[in-house]
């Protein structure tokens, strides 16, 4: 029976077509919905567990999403029955039954049970519980914590944010390059460099990869990277981080306001679709989406450096013309406003040397920085 099985696996990859088929035939929770009433194989792990008499109830997740799983020990033969009351938190199994739906279950449906076969019993208990625990301890288990529910939703939006800075690249007809992560010199200041023994020369890894799109665009026109930076600066505050994701673009033959134009129109096209994408995700998060929905119904503030000091001076800010904003100052300009607004025309000592000045004032940049509340 298993030759005969295997074989029959081995003809369905063989053909293309037939495995595309067979692929769109593994049930995922994620597609519920189109399998009401049916009889479906979930294949997850065990992450909450309650009984109650002849009834035990499972949460399941399998990657793509959470649902109940119903065992009731007149409709099971009892081997059925004992194997789900004696199965662990964070156990593996293949659960069959029928799906129906279900308001009050996680994800809005549940599973019947019909059978139960354990994969792996997980024999430790899982040290991750409701209670509170400290950075230090979530950070050292993050093989774990990602399990999640919490966890499970920022990660999932992480992705979608990801797929659709992307899609309005392509769509804008900027095309990727995979800029180096070891480099001869600093993009953004030496004092954040992670210094490296390059064959007997000196290197860093990688700031940025702007300065080598500025060079592409005389190519491509229109270009863009994705991938990680590193900044050698201690990451335990809300601002830093020593490693993380960041995209540059770089645009021939636009000018300062299209540049803004680009940007705001980018961020609209991602919440918009995260929005949508991810209602299930910021309802785990039990985050109130409503900022987001206005900044894509809303335009974008533009205002100059000069004004955003007037505006600080009036909040009680000693902040003065010629000097960079804190973040104390950052954080008061975001909580008075409540759409993103772009400062432009910064004084030029306190931006990089690749930023422009203004043709009307050299000691003025023409630059802008997106702050958001």
């Amino acid at each position: 029976m298993f030759i005969i099985i295997r074989r029959k696996l081995i003809g369905i990859r063989e053909n293309p077509i037939l495995f595309i088929k067979y692929m769109k035939q593994l049930f995922l929770i994620a597609d519920s919905a189109k399998y009401e009433g049916k009889e479906v194989q979930i294949r997850g792990w065990i992450y909450n567990k309650r009984s109650s008499g002849g009834l035990i109830f499972l949460h399941v997740r399998d990657g793509s999403g959470f649902i109940q799983v119903t065992a009731i020990k007149d409709k099971v033969i009892d081997t059925v029955f004992k194997a789900v009351s004696e199965c662990t938190l964070e156990s593996s199994a293949e659960i069959t039954g029928i799906l129906k739906k279900e308001p009050r279950a996680p994800g809005g449906y549940e599973v019947i049970l019909h059978n139960f076969n354990l994969v792996h019993k997980a024999t430790d208990e899982f040290p991750i519980g409701k209670k509170d625990h400290g950075p230090d301890f979530l950070l050292s288990n993050r093989h774990l914590w990602i399990r999640s529910s919490r966890q499970w939703a920022i990660l999932r939006i992480r992705n979608t944010i990801e797929r659709y800075i992307q899609d309005y690249y392509r769509e804008n007809h900027f095309i990727r390059l995979d800029t180096p992560m070891v480099t001869p010199s600093a993009c953004e200041g030496t004092t954040t460099l992670f210094e490296l023994d390059y064959f007997g020369e000196k290197a860093y890894l990688s700031q940025s990869g702007q300065l080598y799109l500025e060079a592409a665009i005389a190519s491509f026109g229109r270009c863009y990277d994705f991938s990680p930076v590193l900044r050698a600066e201690k990451s335990k505050t809300r601002r830093h981080l020593i490693e993380f994701w960041m995209t540059n673009a770089e645009a021939a033959f636009v000018n300062f306001e299209e540049n803004m134009d680009i940007q705001e129109s980018m961020i609209k096209y991602i919440l918009s679709h995260i929005l949508s994408d991810n209602a299930s995700e910021f309802a785990i998060l039990k985050r109130d989406t409503t900022i987001l929905k206005k900044t894509i119904q809303t335009p974008f503030l533009r205002i100059t450096f000069k004004d955003a000091v007037d505006v600080l001076r009036k909040l009680g800010s000693d902040m003065t013309y010629d000097t960079d904003f804190g973040n104390d100052d950052e954080t008061l300009l975001m909580n008075h406003f409540e759409v993103p607004v772009f400062i432009t025309h910064y004084p030029a000592h306190v931006k990089a040397f690749y930023c422009r000045r203004y043709v009307r004032d050299e000691t003025v940049a023409l630059s802008a920085d997106l702050l958001a509340p």
